[in-house]
């Protein structure tokens, strides 16, 4: 099996779909995403779409869309050359105005390194879906709470309370920038049912899909079956607890396979994070990076992983296609059960390290947070306890018995 097979297979449909420009002066481009851009002063702006995502595949619209996006475009054309953020429609703020505000305002905030390309790909897809719900020229003043109520029950058919309590947050992250900007005039009331599933929802939604947990037998099929670079990615969440967004941001610089050691701060809060590598993973991470595709893209560059199409392990089109990858390993080898997937390394990495009866070590590698009193004052944590955690998960995962069947 094809590590990135699915990622390549759907990124090269993806592409090859995109529509051409209806006329040669057209002044927009599609955009890998589906919607129309251009770049304006050094920015790329998005006016309307050529696409939208069936099926989870990005499929085009019957039009492209191109009118609409033209006239969206020649609408805010002056505004946005004159660097002037777009005033909104005499008739009042719709929902297509507010969600093109909000990403603007993310979009500034990812340019200056304040949100991951991954937390504005996520604001986009909630916006996107806002605008599919309700309508990108219906008004805010027109929203009411069986609005909201109806688009919570409609995320609660598709997802679980855990996604479902985070879309729920990012829809309300949406409309209180609104409010904070003076885009809307009073608070929305989003109705006493548009809200977060409670903690004992969230138990029994646990309890009813099992431990997010695999044993060592099962991790070393995993390992046995899997193509580089998967391999190595799986020995890193294993070794260092990292998450499929980590391996995919994972920069070479972070890893020193000379010394053993990767030092790579969480790329979702910046956290530090330091872990002693396994000697099976500095092998498994030479191999990968020798059998590198050329990277297509300069966001690949300096990355340790990137898709046989030389781009990076991300896309808007799939979600998480390092998790799919794993998904279909784990059900080729006969291991995967629901709620399964590769973001479980981290599960068992945190389960099985804490173990060593050292959380402060094990918190640094996992690049969790403490707020504890201790840590205001401690200034660094020796490299001996961070050695010996990593190798007592190495010994969970490879007993001595077990050393010659690697």
């Amino acid at each position: 099996m094809k590590a990135d097979s699915t990622q390549s297979r759907d990124s090269r449909k993806a592409i090859s779909s995109k529509p051409p420009k209806p006329y040669s002066d057209f002044p927009l481009c599609p955009a890998n995403c589906g919607s129309w851009q251009k770049k304006i002063r050094g920015r790329v702006y998005y006016f309307g779409k050529w696409g939208s995502v069936v099926n989870g595949k990005l499929t085009r619209l019957p039009d492209d869309g191109w009118k609409k996006a033209l006239a969206i475009y020649q609408e805010q054309r002056d505004d946005l050359q004159a660097g002037r953020t777009p005033r909104v429609h005499r008739g009042g703020l719709t929902v297509g105005d507010l969600c093109n505000r909000f990403l603007t305002a993310k979009q500034r905030q990812q340019a200056a390194a304040e949100i991951t390309s991954r937390t504005f790909s996520e604001y986009y897809g909630t916006s996107a879906r806002l605008v599919a719900t309700f309508g990108r020229n219906r008004l805010i003043d027109d929203l009411a709470a069986d609005d909201f109520e109806a688009l919570r029950d409609a995320m609660a058919m598709r997802w679980g309370p855990v996604r479902l309590g985070n879309e729920v947050q990012k829809v309300r992250t949406v409309f209180k920038y609104g409010y904070e900007s003076g885009l809307i005039d009073k608070p929305i009331r989003f109705g006493p049912q548009f809200k977060k599933q409670s903690a004992s929802v969230l138990r029994r939604h646990r309890a009813t899909n099992g431990k997010r947990m695999l044993e060592a037998e099962e991790l070393r099929q995993l390992l046995v079956a899997a193509d580089q670079p998967l391999k190595a990615m799986i020995l890193l969440g294993i070794n260092c607890g990292l998450g499929n967004h980590d391996c995919a941001m994972l920069p070479i610089a972070a890893i020193d396979l000379e010394r053993g050691w990767l030092d790579f701060p969480r790329p979702k809060t910046g956290i530090e994070r330091r872990c002693s590598l396994w000697q099976e993973t500095i092998e498994a991470l030479r191999e990968a990076i020798d059998a590198r595709p050329k990277p297509t893209l300069a966001a690949a560059a300096s990355l340790v992983f990137c898709t046989v199409r030389g781009r990076p392990w991300t896309s808007r089109e799939i979600a998480n296609p390092i998790s799919v990858a794993v998904r279909q390993l784990m059900k080729a080898t006969g291991i995967h059960r629901k709620g399964l997937g590769f973001y479980t390394l981290r599960h068992v990495f945190e389960t099985v390290a804490g173990g060593s009866r050292d959380q402060v070590a094990v918190n640094q590698i996992m690049g969790h947070a403490d707020a504890s009193m201790s840590a205001t004052y401690r200034e660094r944590i020796d490299d001996a306890r961070l050695v010996a955690v990593a190798e007592h998960v190495r010994m969970w995962l490879w007993p001595p018995k077990n050393r010659k069947a690697k």
